[in-house]
């Protein structure tokens, strides 16, 4: 039986209707029965060749050696062949152990240390760990600095300054909360530790027409009458200067503008974070350390002819809370001498200036002063002409506060500029201090030799050297009465101090910028305290952020 092709109809041919009929099937052999079935039933070949199929071993097709290699094959595989697939395996895994090993140690030994740029975390990023923008310009050195105020001559004949950070604060509307700007943060509290009549605002603070400016307005805000502003910026060393146009009229008191550095140890505001920490600036195991400035109420000098307020007592000081005397396995954040005791570490102040407005008839003025502890007996530091050094008297006199229960003061008073005032012509007036000569109206107004805070046999304490502490910049408007008399009823509110520019120059042998300098490190340090500057309400270290103070081996506390 067959299909035709092309139908499914049956169609049967003579022949096959004669193999339907009964065979004697011993009449056929196995090989005969196997030919006549394949050939009358299907019409194909016996030999598989005829069909134009190879399906025998004889016949080799492209591919049999994939699938059945022989052993002559196997003479042609290697040992080329195998060298390869080896090879091809090694460099995977070379390659992979490179990506997940071996790069980050690569990294690790070539990689460039990430900078802070002079900010306060790395990467210039402020404090409040945000990343700052500012639209074009980033860098140290404003691109808007003319090229040649690059370069300065010493104010003290010293070698050549370069310029290492500038802010001409020429883009407009800068704003300065946390996180706005890598280099200066406003302050949002009340600065309670002077006693301000208003509060710091960051609204308060903003570039305009080519300036910061810092607006004292008369405003109730946060149960205070008045909302003033304050920045901040680190540099160790070299010179800095300003260029300010004073807030208010020449002849109305009761205006505080400044701008001043505080070391990086200790934040202004943040009570708690100062507490033994200003105004010192000492490395000496002594009694110099201690609180009061008197360990068994000695010396007698640190009992009597100090400050005439507080029964002459001459210090209210808490101790120096990281001092040289520190024990060791105590919180400090370091350096160490040879000798194994710790470099005393601080948070001291130099100003820029503090402008006031007094004398008869009423003259603006700048006091440009350093604050010290421990103190000198009665304050009276050896202020001698090699060691006290005014080039004009006629415009500087030494200013006659020279300290109290809480800080020791070195000041001299110049009179400023009288147009330089914003009710005035409105012009500008240079004012700065390279280490330690304060400049005003762009003059060496005078000059503190470091010998003048030498040690003071009369108190037992060793000499206070000039501040080596990373110094950040604060610029504030505010008012206190516990600077002067405050005439609420004259001042033409709003009041506005305007800052041209800032600028810090250092020599090329010395360029020291950042806040966590190797040698006086510090961000390990405020790291682990963040909470006493970062919260204001905490005033005292001790009290309000229930830390205790470093054991001293100078009081036996070892």
């Amino acid at each position: 039986m067959v299909y035709s092709a092309g139908s499914g109809d049956l169609t049967l041919s003579p022949e096959s209707k004669a193999s339907l009929l009964p065979r004697n099937r011993h009449t056929l052999s196995q090989s005969d029965r196997v030919q006549s079935f394949t050939s009358i039933s299907f019409h194909l070949s016996p030999d598989p060749r005829e069909w134009g199929l190879n399906l025998y071993n004889d016949c080799k097709e492209p591919d049999d050696d994939l699938h059945n290699p022989n052993v002559r094959d196997h003479n042609t595989w290697g040992p080329d062949r195998g060298l390869a697939n080896i090879g091809c395996l090694l460099v995977l895994g070379i390659g992979l152990i490179t990506l997940f090993a071996g790069y980050p140690i690569i990294t690790y030994f070539t990689g460039t240390a990430l900078s802070n740029q002079g900010g306060f975390n790395l990467g210039g990023i402020n404090a409040s760990g945000q990343i700052p923008q500012i639209p074009g310009n980033l860098g140290l050195i404003d691109t808007q600095t003319p090229s040649n105020v690059f370069t300065k001559p010493s104010w003290n004949g010293g070698p050549d300054l370069q310029l290492v950070f500038s802010d001409e604060f020429n883009t407009p509307g800068r704003t300065f909360w946390p996180g706005d700007d890598p280099y200066w943060e406003a302050a949002n509290l009340h600065y309670w530790q002077t006693n301000n009549l208003e509060w710091y605002d960051p609204e308060a603070v903003t570039t305009q027409d080519g300036y910061l400016v810092i607006t004292l307005s008369q405003k109730e805000t946060h149960n205070l009458n008045y909302q003033g502003g304050e920045n901040k910026f680190c540099f160790t060393g070299g010179y800095i200067e300003a260029s300010v146009s004073l807030p208010g009229v020449n002849n109305i008191v009761g205006l505080w503008p400044a701008i001043w550095t505080l070391g990086n140890l200790g934040r202004a505001g943040y009570g708690a974070s100062l507490e033994g920490m200003w105004p010192y600036t000492y490395d000496a195991c002594d009694v110099g350390t201690a609180p009061n400035q008197t360990f068994n109420g000695l010396p007698l000098a640190a009992t009597q002819g100090g400050d005439p307020t507080e029964g002459g007592v001459l210090s209210f000081l808490p101790g120096q809370r990281l001092s040289r005397c520190t024990c060791k396995g105590e919180s400090h954040p370091g350096p160490m001498h040879s000798d194994g005791t710790f470099v005393g570490r601080a948070a001291p102040e130099i100003d820029v200036f503090e402008a006031q407005i007094t004398g008869d008839p009423l003259t603006g003025q700048v006091s440009q002063s350093a604050q010290w502890a421990p103190f000198n007996a009665g304050y009276i530091w050896l202020n001698t002409s090699s060691n006290e050094i005014i080039p004009n008297p006629s415009a500087t006199v030494l200013n006659t506060y020279i300290g109290g229960v809480e800080q020791q003061a070195t000041s001299g008073v110049t009179t400023t500029n009288q147009g330089c005032y914003e009710g005035e012509t409105g012009c500008f007036s240079v004012y700065g201090f390279e280490y330690i000569t304060w400049i005003a109206n762009n003059e060496v107004a005078w000059t503190l030799n470091v010998a003048g805070m030498g040690p003071d046999p009369n108190v037992n304490i060793s000499a206070r050297p000039i501040p080596q502490e990373p110094m950040y910049i604060i610029m504030n408007l505010g008012m206190s009465t516990n600077f002067g008399t405050v005439d609420l009823a004259h001042l033409p509110f709003p009041v506005h101090m305007r800052v041209d520019y800032i600028r810090v120059y250092q020599p090329s042998n010395a360029r020291n910028i950042g806040c966590d300098p190797k040698d006086f490190p510090t961000a390990d340090y405020i790291n682990t305290y963040i909470e006493a500057y970062t919260n204001p309400n905490l005033t005292t270290w001790r009290n309000d952020y229930n830390q205790p103070f470093p054991k001293n081996s100078f009081l036996d506390q070892c």
